[in-house]
């Protein structure tokens, strides 16, 4: 009886689908995905348009603080930099949407660059205390530069348009945002099979070790705050399509917070537990207001005091995940295939 996938060779070892399974699986699951604005809800297709930024968000975080170890709490300004760069270069010069959301990560990936010099000399909470002060930076000139951001009132963003394809609806713009995630997820999976991954992946285990083996530190280290910065503000400009008007405040702090949670309870260095964490926080509030409405009948009060305790719950999940699964959902995933590839067998 077959137990078990097995390689016989290193490129089979480092392909992106384990098995033909896997594969099919795949294409089945584009599929269905590609097909669901036919049917769902738009208040569903809300939702799976928020997941599918998330992805794209947590997975460039993924690449600088779960592959490469630096804490970043940017994302958040990262986000607003790309969402606003594509709000001014659609509104200002034009440009479509196709080049404003390159252009915006790009700008963003500058940014984050620059964001990332102290990374040399610098690490874990001291790190991640110098991205949170880009935060705050960041948000003083958007509310400032009113000539170019709009202030406190923020920017309108023109719709996306694809000759006479208008993406003006959660139903349209929903093929846009997932077939960029796609490209993302792909790219980084790709990613850690070269050279540069390679690096990002050696400074995150033993930086000093690495050096040594001729590794540059400080190029590779700015290289994966550019990738990263690169894919959060692609997410951010995303934003900026979905929301159609943004301001100061659809870039709060919270947002850091929550994409590090993502890839804690995701799983830290695993591209796939990006995934995971996104659906995981983008579908917590909803869960918790389904559970809160279906209360709501008999204890009303115990209601009015759940309603306003996500952040508490959020907390708990990631204190937990941290204390009993570590690694995160990815992990938990990858140990339930491995049970039942080998199942009879225990071993």
């Amino acid at each position: 009886m077959r137990c078990g996938d097995f390689k016989t060779s290193y490129a089979a070892d480092m392909t992106i689908f384990e098995s033909n399974s896997a594969r099919v699986m795949l294409f089945l699951f584009l599929g269905v995905l590609f097909t669901m604005p036919l049917y769902t809800p738009g208040y569903v297709l809300d939702i799976l348009n928020r997941i599918g930024i998330a992805v794209i968000g947590a997975v460039g975080l993924n690449i600088l603080t779960g592959f490469t170890g630096q804490i970043s709490l940017g994302n958040a300004a990262f986000m607003a930099i790309g969402g606003f760069s594509c709000g001014y270069l659609g509104t200002k010069f034009g440009l479509p949407f196709y080049l404003c959301i390159p252009l915006a990560g790009l700008m963003t990936a500058f940014f984050g660059m620059f964001v990332g010099i102290p990374s040399l000399r610098i690490k874990g909470l001291y790190l991640a205390m110098a991205t949170l002060a880009a935060h705050f930076i960041v948000e003083f000139i958007i509310v400032k530069w009113e000539s170019v951001t709009g202030g406190v009132a923020g920017l309108s963003i023109p719709v996306a348009k694809l000759g006479a394809f208008q993406f003006d609806s959660d139903r349209r713009i929903f093929y846009l945002i997932f077939i960029i995630a796609i490209l993302s997820v792909l790219f980084a999976k790709n990613l850690f099979r070269t050279k540069v991954g390679k690096a990002f992946v050696a400074i995150r285990d033993q930086a000093i070790s690495a050096e040594v083996m001729g590794v540059n530190i400080l190029k590779y280290k700015l290289l994966s705050f550019g990738i990263s910065s690169f894919y959060v503000g692609v997410a951010g400009a995303l934003v900026a399509y979905q929301s159609k008007i943004i301001s100061p405040e659809t870039f709060p702090i919270t947002v850091a917070i929550d994409y590090l949670g993502m890839i804690i309870i995701g799983g830290l260095g695993s591209i796939l537990g990006s995934i995971y964490g996104a659906i995981f926080i983008t579908l917590l509030p909803e869960l918790l207001r389904i559970s809160t409405s279906a209360l709501a009948g008999p204890f009303p009060l115990l209601v009015a005091k759940l309603a306003a305790m996500k952040e508490l719950v959020f907390g708990m999940f990631v204190v937990g995940f941290i204390l009993f699964e570590p690694a995160g959902i990815a992990a938990r995933w990858h140990s339930i295939k491995s049970y039942w590839k080998l199942y009879p067998f225990s071993h």
